[in-house]
């Protein structure tokens, strides 16, 4: 092999690394910049992908409402369409709306025009239901590569990944969903010892949830529900303030 060679193949397999761990950790910035926690440690960023469901979304409303909680949808473009009632309802609960895509692709494994498509499908539904285009967007499973980040901000959004995400989706109970929730309580507690709690300092949680599934309407999120029954009250007893994500990046008053 030529001298100049001998490094070819570990540098192939770091780039290989770097590559991979920008397309699914939620914290990496490599393919552009993206929303990862609150800027106060006392706000929540409560988000759910996958809806509208007419299952459990409408619930969730009233849960939310009950509790003075504002929250973030990641909305799939064919159910907007399917179901622009209830898109329409979350907004005028004073929800913020964010772009899933149309169909919940893996989007690492499409070339730049398919997911210039998926993308592009769900601006559109949103901003015909709703009269007003999403700011903010979440890749299906977290996953990207150069051209989701570049594709959303094109159309003036921003990507939205999450702090803490319990795996809701395979929920069989909320008994087994509710302690892989307690890092949220955890972190609260944490921040209010160390006096970060005053909002001026530390960052705070986003979860990611889901009220839908990619797979079909109607889908059981029964669990989550009950799981959010059970921590919102306690959340809010640790000082947390639920919280969109336009007001989780919006500077905290002084």
């Amino acid at each position: 092999m030529h001298p100049w060679l001998i490094g070819v193949p570990t540098a192939v397999a770091a780039a290989a690394g770097v590559s991979a761990y920008a397309a699914v950790y939620p914290r990496a910035q490599l393919f552009g910049r993206t929303i990862s926690c609150t800027n106060s440690a006392r706000k929540l960023a409560i988000t759910f992908d996958d809806g509208p469901n007419p299952a459990i979304t409408p619930k969730l409303l009233t849960l939310l409402e009950q509790h003075n909680a504002r929250a973030t949808f990641f909305l799939i473009g064919r159910y907007v369409r399917e179901c622009p009632d209830l898109a329409k309802e979350i907004a005028a609960r004073g929800h913020a709306i964010g772009n899933h895509t149309e169909t919940h692709p893996r989007l690492l494994f499409l070339n730049a025009a398919k997911i210039r498509t998926e993308i592009r499908l769900c601006y559109h539904a949103i901003n015909n239901v709703l009269g007003a285009p999403s700011k903010w967007f979440r890749p299906p499973y977290g996953l990207r590569n150069p051209w989701v980040g570049s594709e959303a901000r094109e159309l003036g959004m921003q990507v939205v990944m999450w702090t803490l995400i319990p795996g809701d989706w395979q929920a069989k109970s909320a008994d087994w969903l509710i302690p892989r929730m307690e890092p949220i309580a955890k972190n609260a507690r944490r921040h209010s010892a160390s006096g970060a709690a005053d909002g001026k300092t530390g960052t705070g949680d986003i979860l990611c949830l889901h009220d839908g599934s990619h797979h079909a309407l109607d889908a059981d999120r029964t669990p989550t529900l009950a799981a959010l029954e059970y921590w919102l009250p306690r959340w809010r007893d640790l000082g947390l303030e639920f919280v969109t994500i336009d007001q989780a990046v919006t500077t905290p008053a002084p």
